[in-house]
């Protein structure tokens, strides 16, 4: 019995690796989103290997008189799922800054990330992702924030 295991789980390690499609080099393009008011990122993803990715966004918020810039970086393993489509999880880190008529500042943040993606057969990727983020500033960002957002990136 533990004969027959093993080789179903090497049959089936060898048909997912098989199958796995690698992420490509590069992407760049935008993800539109909305958490405490719509706002755009530009980002970035490089590829680490051939299932794992570094994506950086830099974004902006504008939301109840209060104008947000942030830089997140996150960590990110993709998962295929079948033909064009793939899932990834992530996490990461970012800073930003605020102003608002309260006063400015500067905040921090943790952040996690699970989406969908369609990987065309053209240079084009379109994902739908949520993120919540945990801020750490007192006067702007210090609760629990999800980022829901669609990214249209270029691949090359």
């Amino acid at each position: 019995m533990k004969k027959i295991l093993s080789v179903l789980i090497v049959i089936t390690m060898t048909i997912v690796v098989a199958n796995a499609q690698s992420v490509s080099k590069n992407a760049l393009g935008l993800r539109l989103g909305d958490n405490d008011g719509f706002g755009g990122e530009v980002s970035y993803q490089r590829a680490i290997s051939d299932n794992n990715r570094l994506e950086f966004d830099l974004g902006w918020r504008d939301s109840k008189n209060v104008d947000a810039f942030k830089l997140v970086g996150l960590y990110q393993w993709v998962m295929p799922i079948e033909g064009l489509f793939n899932w990834y999880v992530g996490a990461g880190a970012g800073i930003g800054s605020f102003d608002s008529p309260g006063g400015d500042g500067t905040f921090a943040l943790v952040a996690g990330d699970i989406g969908i993606e369609c990987n065309f057969d053209f240079p084009l990727l379109l994902s739908l992702d949520i993120r919540p983020e945990l801020g750490f500033n007192d006067n702007y960002s210090d609760d629990l924030d999800l980022d829901i957002a669609l990214g249209i990136r270029y691949q090359f």
